[in-house]
């Protein structure tokens, strides 16, 4: 063992006054040294693992909102998945793999049910607007704006192998085949379009190239003067420089109308939608779960959305969303 040496104080050789200042001082470092090591405690590092899958349209917000995220707390991994809102329901969410789920719809009732025998609880949170997006080649001259007529006419089941140039639509456009690319069946944008542009669930033609990567259509788009495709507006507005928006025409004006945040947030865009995250009730008694859909409820309207593209949710619906958050928590056992 080390020895130590401790100098004796011989008391009788110092007065009483010095013992007394001795003794103030040794209580006035011993206090400062215990505040000092009470502040350097260190807090516990959230730690842990958020999964997500689901909407290709919804992924730009989910992933800048885990960047963010991951600024405060740099030990939980958030890993995003670009799957398709269908695709992401089906295969993550519902049997237990994901989390959250991104949806660019509401989630279907046969999959809510799947979900509810699966033991899984999905809790609906909307997190911002899209303008679904028509896109061409910026060389096409012959078409700036459609109306939902001209839309199904193209898209629709019955223009399988039968509209397939751009003068089958119009006589007056170019005697040249038209080239399709759009989200595949397992995709909420693709579940929007065909609700309210063909009017039917699912209905849309077959002889066209389907994706889950926007970006693929972008690019087939960008080098073709004769394709067409469809998405969400965050990925048109990031690549204006490639590909030209269509305007719609409003069935209930009657006005062209281009897409945009400002047209999506007043409603004259007759394409707007609400986009959603799914969260898994059971999920949020996990901490790095609990505290990351915390943080992205809290930041909808901090302008990573409006940033990245899409319209922000009002204040109310901000407030809407943190409410029922926190009753869940509630009904967890989880906060006061």
């Amino acid at each position: 063992m080390e020895n130590r040496y401790i100098p004796m104080i011989r008391c009788e050789a110092m007065g009483l006054k010095k013992l007394r200042m001795l003794f103030l001082l040794f209580i006035v470092f011993a206090v400062a040294g215990c505040t000092q090591q009470g502040e350097n405690v260190p807090e516990k590092k959230l730690s842990g693992e958020v999964k997500i899958a689901g909407s290709s349209t919804v992924y730009p917000i989910t992933s800048a909102m885990g960047e963010e995220f991951n600024r405060l707390h740099p030990d939980v991994v958030v890993s995003v998945q670009s799957t398709g809102t269908g695709g992401g329901f089906r295969n993550f969410f519902i049997p237990g793999h994901a989390d959250i789920n991104d949806a660019s719809r509401q989630i279907k009732e046969e999959e809510l049910n799947s979900a509810r025998e699966n033991g899984i609880e999905p809790v609906e949170f909307i997190v911002g607007y899209d303008a679904l997006t028509v896109i061409v080649n910026p060389d096409n001259s012959w078409v700036d704006c459609l109306s939902f007529e001209e839309l199904e006419r193209i898209w629709g089941p019955e223009a399988t192998e039968k509209v397939t140039k751009w003068n089958d639509v119009n006589p007056d456009w170019p005697d040249e085949e038209m080239r399709l690319y759009g989200p595949t069946s397992s995709s909420g944008t693709f579940d929007f379009f065909t609700e309210h542009v063909i009017g039917e669930s699912g209905a849309h033609r077959q002889d066209y190239h389907g994706t889950e990567e926007d970006n693929t259509i972008i690019a087939a788009v960008a080098r073709d003067r004769y394709a067409m495709g469809y998405l969400g507006l965050a990925y048109y507005l990031e690549n204006r420089d490639k590909v030209k928006a269509l305007e719609i025409r409003n069935p209930e004006t009657g006005m062209c109308v281009e897409p945009s945040i400002e047209t999506g947030q007043s409603g004259e865009y007759p394409l707007s939608r609400p986009l959603y995250v799914y969260v898994s009730k059971e999920s949020l008694k996990k901490p790095a779960v609990r505290e990351f859909v915390r943080f992205y409820l809290e930041n909808l309207d901090s302008g990573i959305v409006e940033e990245i593209g899409y319209v922000p949710v009002s204040s109310d619906i901000r407030e809407q969303n943190l409410q029922k958050f926190y009753r869940i928590l509630k009904e967890l056992g989880l906060e006061e």
